[in-house]
């Protein structure tokens, strides 16, 4: 049974900042000496990135805020943006013959990482469209970058199950509400060179579902999935919590793990599916970061062209954390990909972990 990925919207909030801007805002909240600035501000010019969304204006990050203030935000903002992806996605006439109807959606799964909410953030999402009562729930909290790739995985799992039924995947992260004035650490900096604000939604489709013969165009199907976990890594990668809320962790180790850690998985991947690089179409990786991206490469050995749309998303709109993957997954999804190509959706989270599907286009 294949799960089908027929539509993706996106909710991409109103403030848009380039990089040279925040590289000035930075600039004028963190107390560094002259010598510090100049050692840590190139990070903004070789971060890949020239635009970047988010939630709130300028004057946002030049204030303290507590964590309740964040997080109601987030609760506010979440909603708006994820109805609005939603709302793109069910209804998007690039993708889709006609609309999807919001009663077709058989399980909304929610993935997120930057904000907090109980009842979760769907059940928000349910009382503001008319989805039915009965629809199962996903939530998934925690997974960071690694949270778009995971959402679909878990996606596939339950379509397997269910080949009948529909998903709705939505990733949510509000990575700007975070931010820690107070915290002068690289990670902080590093995050504030890298992260964005953004939210995608993608329509999964099951192979027996009605519903299938709404999409347009050709459209890729998951074929298989894979997870792989570093033990002992906790510390690479996530958040540290304290009274200011969510505290950065982002260690410089990452881009020699992709070397290590995600050869070993992404070897072992190609082996288990009997593919070489040369059959893989294109590699829809989530950005973590040029030097991630440029460490996959490495891995790899094959033409740039096959990641374009990985780097073309982390220079329009930055590392939107769980999100990003659907991003790229759109961009590849507007072009014509020919019948039976394959192509590696990738992305890397905290744990230290890695998730791969192997995906190919189909009519």
């Amino acid at each position: 049974m294949l799960t089908n990925i027929c539509s993706i919207g996106l909710g991409i909030p109103e403030f848009a900042i380039e990089q040279q801007q925040i590289k000035q805002i930075v600039q004028k909240i963190f107390s560094y000496s002259d010598k510090q600035i100049n050692r840590l501000l190139p990070v903004f010019d070789n971060a890949a990135v020239n635009n970047r969304q988010f939630v709130v204006d300028q004057s946002w990050f030049l204030k303290e805020h507590t964590f309740k203030e964040k997080n109601d935000l987030y609760q506010e903002a979440a909603k708006r943006y994820s109805l609005a992806a939603i709302d793109d996605c069910l209804q998007n006439l690039d993708f889709l013959n006609s609309e999807m109807p919001y009663e077709a959606i058989d399980m909304i799964i929610f993935v997120s990482s930057t904000g907090i909410a109980t009842p979760s953030m769907d059940v928000h999402l349910m009382n503001a469209r008319p989805f039915r009562q009965d629809i199962n729930r996903m939530p998934l909290w925690g997974l960071g970058c690694a949270g778009g790739a995971i959402g679909v995985s878990r996606a596939h799992d339950w379509l397997t199950a269910h080949p009948d039924k529909t998903v709705l995947i939505v990733c949510c992260e509000l990575c700007s509400l975070t931010f820690q004035k107070g915290d002068s650490k690289k990670s902080n900096m590093v995050g504030t060179a890298l992260f964005g604000d953004g939210v995608s939604a993608a329509l999964a489709v099951g192979s027996e579902s009605p519903y299938l013969s709404l999409r347009k165009k050709c459209t890729p199907k998951v074929m298989t999935t894979s997870s792989y976990l570093k033990r002992d890594s906790e510390s690479v990668m996530g958040w540290e919590i304290n009274d200011s809320g969510f505290e950065v962790v982002f260690k410089k180790s990452i881009p020699a793990l992709v070397d290590s850690f995600w050869r070993e998985h992404v070897m072992k991947f190609l082996q288990d599916t009997a593919l070489m690089e040369e059959d893989i179409h294109s590699f829809i990786s989530h950005p973590g970061g040029r030097k991630v991206m440029e460490a996959m490469e490495e891995v790899i050995q094959c033409s740039k062209d096959k990641w374009r749309y990985s780097y073309q998303v982390l220079a329009d709109h930055g590392n939107m954390s769980s999100a990003t993957v659907l991003y790229v997954l759109r961009e590849w999804l507007k072009q014509n990909v020919a019948p039976n190509e394959k192509s590696i959706l990738s992305a890397l989270g905290p744990g230290f972990c890695s998730e791969l599907l192997l995906l190919e286009w189909s009519n």
